[in-house]
C-alpha cells in the first residue's frame, strides 16, 4: 500500500493488494489481493475480488461488487450499484471443474448505474452502458448499448 493514498473508516485493503499514489478509497470498502492503480476513487460500500485489476484515473462508485476475473483498463466510469459476475452457470457446491471466466472492461469505458456485466464480456474502449442494463454479450468500441439484453442504440463520439 502506497503512502499518498487516502482511505476511509471502516475499509478494509488486505495486505495482498496493490493501490497506486492519488487513490481514494471511502468508507467501508473491502479490498482483496487485487491491484487499483493511480488517481482512482472508490465508492462507499465497494467490493473488489483477489486478482481484479482496476487501471489508473478509474472512477467506481458505491456498491460495486467486482469480483476475480475481472480485468478494468484506464480512465474508466463505473456507476452506482453495478455489479459484474464470473460465472455463467452458479451453484451452492461447486464441482472441481469450476473455473472463473475473464470480463474485460476496455479504456475509457462507461457503465451507468444498477447495471449488471455477466461474465466473460468485453466492453470495449470508450463505450457506453447506460444505466439498468444487463450486458450479455461484447459492446464493441465507442457503442452505447441500453437495455435488458443491452442492445448496440448508437456509437458514442
Amino acid at each position: 500500500m502506497q503512502a499518498q493514498i487516502q482511505t476511509g473508516y471502516g475499509t478494509v485493503i488486505g495486505e495482498d493488494c496493490s493501490v497506486g499514489d492519488g487513490t481514494r478509497i471511502w468508507h467501508f470498502c473491502n479490498l482483496y489481493g487485487c491491484r487499483i492503480g493511480r488517481n482512482c476513487k472508490i465508492g462507499s460500500f465497494t467490493e473488489i475480488g483477489k486478482g481484479v485489476s482496476v487501471g489508473d484515473n478509474c472512477k467506481i462508485e458505491a456498491g460495486v461488487f467486482i469480483p476475480p476475473g475481472v480485468t478494468i483498463g484506464d480512465n474508466v466510469f463505473i456507476g452506482p450499484h453495478t455489479c459484474f459476475t464470473n460465472d455463467k452457470f452458479p451453484r451452492a457446491n461447486q464441482n472441481d471443474n469450476w473455473q472463473i471466466i475473464k470480463t474485460f472492461i476496455q479504456d475509457g469505458a462507461s457503465i451507468g448505474a444498477n447495471s449488471t456485466i455477466l461474465s466473460g464480456v468485453t466492453v470495449g474502449e470508450k463505450a457506453m452502458v447506460g444505466a439498468g442494463s444487463i450486458v450479455t454479450k461484447d459492446v464493441a468500441n465507442g457503442a452505447l448499448v441500453y437495455g435488458d439484453g443491452a442492445k448496440e442504440r448508437g456509437t458514442i463520439h
